[in-house]
């Protein structure tokens, strides 16, 4: 509708088909008027190029629209005063007015102003006569009425599409902006997964290896070097075990061996925790064979462990320590009960660990229990299913 290209295409061919049809004897015979028929049809032609196609399409409406009405209306009066016929010039007067204005009221405007020279050329043409002025007014006025009537209609149609193409900018835009955020969060998610898989595998090694080399530095100064030796020993495979979760937390996997074997991997940590710690942790394993734990929840539930001997290493003062694994159904229990100083479960806490861990277990779609008092001891307790939710979130 605003391609200017198919605008001079109507023109052209509305302008020599009134030419045509004029001197086919549907407009005047009288050689002058003929001239001045066709006199009209080239002032309107002219007063399209020069000043309404230029219009066609601009975002703010110039000076040269009331200068195209004005010539439209001088060439539809001139010419419908030779010829009736020539009244046929509002076919494409009315839409380009509807084209080039600026809102509907100045396209209404133009609007009448054109049936106003319709009435005027026939009023010329007849002799001010009154049959002149019922034809002219017929003409106009349906001709009028069915132009606002239908640049109304279409341009309630061109501002509904408008307004669509700005609805789905808008929704676009959202769109846009909900990945942004998705994409946002999900690396704040995993900045929280590093963290935790960091806090419970290289920090718990690292403490545990600071022990284990200040036992040593004690045991050689104090001439044990049988004592010694072990303990370095002792060093030598946790630092290993500390390479092997640094290049599984590089490969995004889990910080455990890889040919995870729940049981087997429970009681090498265990053991690994009776030689840093000196704790006598007893194991206990009830483990359903037919009802296995999915790889994801075997990495929860095995940081679950390795976070709580940690604390009990650290805050417990304990001397023994109970791990027990129950399979429950669908679900998996880990319970670990030591004999030490215990806390106040309800008091605020300061430290990441276990607020860390309630939060990877939650993730999964677990829970855990912790029962304390001061000097009542701790047992921590938590549950698992065996195909956990948000399983790469929790691991």
């Amino acid at each position: 509708m605003l391609n200017r290209r198919w605008w001079d295409v109507t023109v052209i061919g509305a302008i020599l088909a009134i030419a045509v049809f004029s001197f086919l004897g549907f407009g005047p015979t009288d050689p002058t008027k003929r001239l001045i028929v066709l006199m009209t049809l080239g002032l309107f032609v002219v007063g399209y190029a020069v000043f309404a196609r230029p219009e066609i399409g601009s975002e703010a409406p110039t000076w040269r629209v009331p200068v195209f009405v004005t010539i439209a209306a001088v060439s539809i009066c001139i010419g419908v005063a030779a010829g009736p016929f020539l009244s046929m010039l509002q076919v494409v007067a009315y839409p380009l007015a509807w084209v080039i204005t600026a809102d509907r009221r100045q396209a209404i405007l133009a609007s009448v102003v054109i049936a106003l020279a319709v009435l005027a050329g026939y009023l010329l043409g007849g002799g001010l006569s009154f049959e002149a002025f019922v034809s002219g007014l017929t003409t106009a006025g349906f001709s009028v009425a069915f132009a606002i009537s239908l640049g109304l209609w279409i341009t309630s149609i061109a501002e509904y599409g408008e307004e669509r193409g700005r609805l789905l900018a808008d929704l676009t835009a959202a769109q846009a902006q909900v990945e942004a955020l998705s994409r946002d969060r999900g690396a704040a998610s995993e900045r929280e997964r590093l963290a935790r898989d960091i806090h419970d595998t290289l920090a718990q090694t690292l403490a545990g290896l600071v022990i284990l080399a200040e036992r040593a530095g004690r045991q050689s100064r104090d001439g044990a070097t049988d004592a010694a030796a072990s303990t370095i020993a002792t060093v030598e495979q946790v630092a290993r075990e500390a390479l092997a979760e640094s290049r599984a937390l590089v490969a995004r996997t889990a910080a455990v061996p890889g040919e995870l074997v729940f049981a087997a991997a429970v009681e090498r940590l265990a053991e690994r925790f009776r030689a840093e710690a000196g704790l006598a942790i007893d194991v206990h394993l009830r483990i359903d064979d037919s009802a296995p734990l999915g790889r994801d929840a075997q990495v929860v539930l095995l940081r679950c462990l390795q976070e709580a001997l940690a604390n009990v290493r650290r805050h417990a003062g304990a001397t023994r320590v109970t791990v027990a694994v129950t399979s429950l159904g669908a679900t998996t229990e880990v319970e670990v009960t030591d004999d030490g100083r215990g806390f106040d479960p309800d008091a605020p806490r300061s430290g990441f660990g276990l607020d860390g861990m309630g939060e990877r277990v939650a993730l999964a779609g677990g829970s855990i229990d912790v029962e304390s008092a001061p000097g009542a001891g701790t047992t921590l307790r938590v549950h698992l299913p065996h195909e956990p939710a948000h399983a790469e979130e929790a691991r």
